[in-house]
């Protein structure tokens, strides 16, 4: 897994943010690498860029080995976000790749509980499955 920060400011922003805000909330500061997209040509392909204020959306996006965008998530800026949840996410489809596609997880699933396994059967059945699951 990759995790890689990327906005409209310069390098030069990040290294502040990260020296006078980051580094207080986070121990060691943010452990990725920050990426500067001044153009916007990145926020542009992934439909984030705001051309009439020059700044992205906040914009999470779960692109898989293939380079497939898996799961992506915008928010406004006053809405913060997640981190756990990603994570959680990040590893539900790393289960479900490296299983082929014989093993789903339900709603709720968190690593070490159960999954779901596609078939026929499942289909109008998945809520006796979640029972079990205990997704919530």
């Amino acid at each position: 897994m990759e995790v890689l920060s990327v906005s409209v400011d310069s390098i030069y922003v990040h290294k502040m943010w990260n020296e006078h805000e980051l580094s207080k909330m986070v121990k060691g500061g943010i452990p990725f690498p920050m990426l500067s997209d001044q153009d916007g040509s990145i926020g542009k392909q992934y439909g984030i860029y705001d051309p009439d204020s020059g700044v992205e959306t906040r914009g999470r996006f779960i692109i898989d080995p293939d380079g497939i965008v898996q799961g992506f998530e915008v928010l406004t800026p006053s809405v913060g976000r997640n981190v756990s949840e990603t994570l959680r996410q990040i590893q539900a489809f790393q289960l479900v790749r490296e299983s082929e596609g014989t093993e789903a997880t339900p709603s709720g699933w968190k690593p070490g509980k159960k999954t779901l396994k596609p078939n026929p059967d499942l289909v109008g059945n998945v809520w006796k499955e979640w029972e079990v699951s205990e997704a919530f």
